[in-house]
């Protein structure tokens, strides 16, 4: 019986071998980080290969093609031990969200943890949490919580009964030095632990400044395209 989710021998040879060098890079800082493989455009086949090569965690940026990808992966019992949510976030969506994925990262209001809980006390289940910093000021349409606004939204997660806090994820702004950006994170993460100790993780660095991410302490690395290559079309 054929798998409908069997990538083409060229296609995982291709996979393995850009997987093998994203980590040869991670490996050459010095560092252990959980790898988050962007997979948003690209088809479960694709996905279902990461995970059969190891790939624990992987993300998705919406929620309609989130939520049938990972339901493909069940059915074909590959899916990963974590989906992280990356994308912004609308309150409409974020309920829909709350029952699939296992970290949403980009909690940037009030709003959204509301909604996020309801899905989460629906489907009965916990929902770990990454609260996303606009490190740019101005957030171009990328999302992220103010620095003035941190600290409450923090203590808002933190309260509820169905999500848990578990640190901080931000986008290196664009056209600025990801050094800079990345080590005000790292300080904003300094903060927010000396008030909720157990928010850990830091999410930051992607596939063109993975290294000054992890330079600065960053415990998550969402890569895409180095891994899969040119992105498709949005469909």
């Amino acid at each position: 019986m054929s798998d409908p989710l069997a990538a083409t021998e060229e296609r995982r040879a291709a996979l393995a071998d850009a997987l093998r060098r994203v980590r040869e890079r991670i490996s050459a800082t010095g560092t252990d980080p959980t790898l988050v493989v962007v997979t948003k455009f690209f088809p479960a086949s694709d996905a279902a290969a990461l995970v059969d090569l190891g790939v624990t965690d992987i993300g998705e940026n919406r929620d309609q093609e989130a939520a049938a990808k990972v339901a493909e992966l069940e059915a074909g019992g590959r899916r990963p031990q974590r989906v992280h949510f990356i994308g912004q976030l609308q309150s409409n969506k974020a309920a829909h969200v709350a029952r699939y994925a296992d970290v949403v990262e980009s909690v940037d209001r009030g709003k959204i943890v509301t909604a996020l809980e309801k899905g989460a006390r629906a489907a009965e289940r916990r929902l770990d949490v990454l609260l996303q910093v606009d490190l740019g000021g101005d957030d171009a349409g990328r999302g992220g919580v103010a620095r003035a606004g941190l600290s409450a939204l923090a203590e808002r997660v933190a309260e509820s009964d169905v999500l848990d806090l578990r640190g901080l994820m931000a986008v290196a702004p664009l056209g600025e030095d990801p050094e800079a950006a990345f080590a005000h994170l790292a300080d904003l993460h300094a903060r927010l632990r000396q008030a909720h100790p157990e928010a850990s993780w830091l999410s930051a660095g992607m596939s063109g400044d993975l290294e000054s991410a992890l330079a600065h302490g960053a415990t998550h690395v969402r890569v895409g395209s180095a891994i899969l290559g040119a992105r498709p079309v949005a469909r």
